[in-house]
């Protein structure tokens, strides 16, 4: 029976996937290598990847979690769809200001996991970067190697001036932190954020939303911000 529940419980919490990684000690987040070896062609909306559509892009989870939670809950079932693109970003599990620091810790460990479980399939991986207030900096860059390409977004993150200064501080603390040997940056709003970096000679490379996904991310904002 105890070792009936301890099969359980490693299945919750998907310990397959880290089998064989290393770890950023502090907060026991696994290290997911960065396994791309090219700058991605596109970024793909993940919705349904069963829809022919551009295989020759990086799929992204820049959207609402429950359109996507079914990768972590069936990664397996996930995998074989996701081998027919380029490659992937990690998944933008949500890491919002309200939410208690336990889960947006969690979140970041479920990110570096699965990509790391993706890497040892053989896909092309690139991390994703989130980060809140100063306080997060102590985790959200954990599992991703220094040198290596990163990608971020600003949907959903700029609404106001105080949000605008938490995100290029977080910028300045991620470069600083990773020292990234490529930024990929999707999204419309914040594009003159990354100017310094570019004079300073990080290469940055802009992708667009589809104006569908604009638009949507752009109605929730305001709702989101009230609710932070």
């Amino acid at each position: 029976m105890k070792e009936f529940a301890r099969n359980v419980f490693r299945t919750i919490y998907k310990s397959y996937m880290v089998e064989g990684a290393r770890w950023d000690l502090k907060f026991d987040i696994p290290i997911c290598p960065c396994t791309a070896t090219e700058i991605p062609k596109s970024l793909v909306y993940y919705n349904d990847p069963k829809i022919p559509t551009d295989f020759e892009g990086f799929v992204h989870f820049y959207m609402d979690d429950y359109k996507f939670e079914s990768i972590w809950r069936n990664p397996k079932n996930s995998l074989q769809r996701l081998r027919r693109f380029a490659g992937i970003i990690t998944p933008d599990f949500s890491t919002y200001l309200d939410m208690p620091a336990a889960l947006k810790i969690y979140n970041t460990y479920r990110m570096r996991a699965f990509g790391y479980w993706l890497g040892k399939q053989g896909l092309q991986v690139i991390n994703n970067v989130r980060w809140g207030y100063s306080n997060s900096y102590k985790y959200c860059f954990d599992g991703i190697e220094q040198n290596s390409i990163v990608c971020i977004s600003s949907l959903a993150s700029l609404g106001t001036k105080s949000d605008e200064k938490r995100f290029t501080e977080g910028l300045a603390a991620m470069v600083e932190t990773l020292k990234p040997s490529h930024i990929l940056f999707y999204g419309m709003q914040g594009r003159n954020f990354m100017d310094k970096y570019i004079e300073a000679g990080v290469p940055v490379t802009f992708y667009d939303p589809p104006k569908f996904h604009t638009v949507q991310f752009v109605e929730k904002t305001y709702l989101r911000f009230k609710k932070w």
